[in-house]
């Protein structure tokens, strides 16, 4: 007879930062009954560890995608936009606006646009401060949940405007 413990896997939410994994323990005792039994009881402890296995590795895979989210300023053709311009991250999660194309460009949130309570001047660039080069970044992480709305100060009148929800 098999007596098996199985792991637990927990995982917050496909955008959350954190998962847990118990090791899994197995006792498997096998009677000198007929092999039957004892080739039933080592397919239901692999199928055990296959679907720790598969969860165990879905959680690292989600929380590895979930750490940080890059944003590119100016599109690859060259268009002035944020790429993304609508996405949503977890609450802490690293946002880095990278420069792409049709730089000089910053990142400013719009005060108006924010949830209550958060400072703009403190998540975002000043306006006149600038990312001149290629690669050029600006990082920021966001601790209150809603919805943010901001926008490159050069190129807010061509419509390079953004937002981001924060769970």
């Amino acid at each position: 007879m098999a007596s098996v413990t199985s792991a637990t896997v927990a995982i917050p939410s496909f955008t959350g930062l954190k998962s847990t994994v118990s090791k899994p323990s197995a006792v498997v005792r096998l009677p000198a009954a007929s092999a039957v039994s004892r080739k039933l009881t080592v397919k239901s402890s692999l199928k055990d560890f296959g679907v720790v296995a598969v969860a165990a590795a879905a959680s690292v895979v989600l929380a590895g995608n979930a750490m940080a989210i890059e944003v590119l300023l100016g599109s690859g053709d060259g268009a002035l936009a944020f790429v993304p311009n609508e996405f949503t991250v977890a609450k802490g999660e690293k946002i880095t606006f990278k420069n792409n194309a049709g730089f000089p460009h910053n990142v400013v949130f719009d005060e108006d646009e924010i949830p209550s309570g958060v400072d703009a001047s403190k998540i975002s660039m000043d306006e006149q401060d600038l990312l001149n080069g290629p690669g050029e970044a600006y990082e920021v992480a966001l601790t209150e949940p809603g919805t943010y709305s901001f926008y490159c100060a050069p190129h807010q009148g061509a419509g390079m405007v953004g937002k981001v929800t924060v769970n």
